[in-house]
């Protein structure tokens, strides 16, 4: 077996490449799988939670929060309040809350097989043989399974610009709505991509040409989110002058 089996892992972790804790889980699952070490149970169990605790922190509310409050929660606890805090219990298709239902039975059955089968987490017998590889292959698709679901459907999540730990490129839709109508002013000017220079002590510049929705995602969250507000009003009155131009073209004609 090799990670081919778990593509969703693989592309959340893919996703989530900045984070240091999920990237080195990732690679001692990856090194247990390549062993065929029993441990890739521990890790896939581990791998799962560290995405839920991702996901948990992203999107939680402050005012009403859904993260665990006990000092170590189970491993239950951690996929139940990623599936709330992606409203996932919340659709009215009872097919899919079937299917939300089914990944609770299975997030149950993996973290059984871990606290049964797992090395690392908890000392075992020392002359207990090792499992099959159909064992592991369970636990690693089990994991896989849960990864995906809960990844695809924070893909689609609303989240909080403000205090987002997402990185730059994961909103290029909305940085090309505010650099197309948001500029630097400079004097009398508006540089809609500003060229900002540094003096050094020699007298010699260093320029940087950076898009305005970079400087303020990266500086200043809130001014983002109210240039964003105002990019998106301007281009829906921009759409509408053009819905009412060609209506009145059209009557004239």
């Amino acid at each position: 077996m090799t990670l081919d089996w778990c593509p969703g892992i693989r592309e959340a972790c893919s996703h989530w490449r900045d984070a240091p804790m999920l990237q080195q889980t990732f690679a001692a699952l990856e090194e247990a799988v390549a062993k065929e070490n029993d441990a890739c149970i521990d890790c896939a169990k581990a791998i799962v939670e560290v995405v839920c605790r991702i996901i948990v922190d992203e999107l939680d509310s402050p005012i009403n929060p859904v993260k665990p409050k006990a000092a170590s929660p189970d491993f239950g606890e951690w996929v139940s309040s990623a599936v709330r805090v992606l409203k996932l219990g919340e659709n009215r298709n009872n097919k899919f809350l079937k299917l939300v239902s089914q990944h609770h039975k299975l997030t149950s059955a993996l973290g059984d097989l871990r606290n049964d089968a797992g090395p690392v987490s908890h000392g075992r017998d020392g002359f207990l043989d090792k499992l099959s590889s159909y064992h592991r292959r369970s636990a690693v698709l089990s994991a896989d399974g849960i990864i995906t679901f809960l990844h695809q459907a924070y893909l689609e999540a609303e989240l909080d610009y403000v205090r987002s730990r997402e990185p730059y490129e994961r909103f290029s839709h909305l940085h090309e709505i505010i650099d197309a109508h948001v500029g630097l002013r400079k004097g009398d000017e508006i540089d809609e991509t500003p060229t900002l220079r540094f003096q050094l002590p020699s007298g010699d510049e260093i320029t940087l040409t950076v898009e305005v929705s970079r400087l303020l995602y990266q500086l200043d969250r809130e001014a983002y989110v109210e240039a964003l507000n105002a990019a998106r009003s301007a281009s829906s009155n921009e759409t509408a002058d053009a819905d009412t131009t060609g209506n009145d073209l059209e009557a004239a004609g």
